[in-house]
């Protein structure tokens, strides 16, 4: 199943994507709040329900989404596929690298991201990114993966010049705007990152990243089971899984071309759709 947040006469409101259209599942007695619908754990109820609805359907391409859940904690991983921490000529890591992005960073799809002025060096980031389902916090590692209610495409943006100011990456990773997430959550039972999903980045429709979430070094339930002996997590907490090769700061310093104000950047992973976000 695919859900969405999107807004309908200034309310936030709960979609499933379906073929013929999207069914807003608040009219029929859901919850209006994506967390609340990610803590009940009536994805059942709502297929079924789903399944019946005989209402109008709505044209994804009139919806304005909004922020894909309301996250306690944004959690992003760094260097977890191997070709991206050798470009960028960092070791490979032993036990996951955690840092954060506040809450404000993050962004609805579709919609555009002011870049700060005051900074140059701005990159792009196509992530898996986790949704959170339940209360975790020092779980067992065995079963972590119960815990994930499902995927989305993420994108970390990065100004790398505040990033690199220090040995700590929060000052580049969450300017307003810089973790654009969605449009969709696709539940787990949809999709098995452990299979391997093609992960595409494009600026401007040309192909700048190509990976696979195979690839990774820490899978999704090993992630979110080191995640939790630190953070207590919450269900619609949001945990950005690192990015494959070719970003911006990769390449040598001669051919850098940073992302600026008019580009758009394209995220897909193959089972979770496209995220995209005009940068102004």
């Amino acid at each position: 199943m695919k859900l969405c947040t999107f807004l309908s006469g200034g309310a936030t409101r709960v979609g499933v994507k379906t073929p013929r259209g999207v069914v807003d599942i608040t009219a029929i007695g859901f919850p209006g709040d994506m967390n609340a619908v990610i803590a009940s754990a009536r994805i059942a109820d709502i297929a079924a329900a789903v399944e019946r609805f005989s209402g109008e359907y709505i044209d994804e391409a009139e919806i304005s989404f909004a922020n894909i859940t309301s996250p306690a904690k944004i959690v992003c991983e760094g260097l977890n596929y191997r070709d991206h921490a050798e470009e960028t000529h960092a070791e490979i890591p032993e036990h996951p690298v955690f840092f954060s992005k506040f809450n404000d960073a993050l962004h609805p799809a579709g919609q555009p991201v002011t870049l700060p002025t005051w900074q140059r060096c701005f990159d792009y980031e196509a992530e898996l990114v986790i949704v959170v389902g339940r209360q975790a916090y020092n779980i067992p590692r065995e079963g972590a993966e119960e815990y994930i209610f499902g995927y989305a495409c993420g994108n970390d943006l990065s100004a790398r010049d505040a990033q690199l100011l220090s040995s700590q990456w929060l000052s580049g990773k969450s300017f307003p705007g810089f973790a654009p997430v969605g449009p969709y959550i696709t539940t787990r039972d949809e999709f098995n990152p452990d299979a391997g999903a093609d992960i595409i980045c494009e600026v401007n429709g040309a192909r700048v990243q190509s990976g696979n979430t195979k690839n990774m070094i820490f899978s999704c339930g090993e992630a979110l089971f080191r995640a939790a002996r630190f953070f207590p997590l919450s269900p619609g907490d949001l945990i950005f899984t690192g990015t494959p090769a070719g970003v911006i700061l990769g390449k040598p310093k001669g051919s850098r071309v940073w992302l600026v104000a008019g580009d758009t950047v394209t995220v897909t992973i193959a089972g979770l759709g496209s995220l995209t976000t005009p940068l102004i």
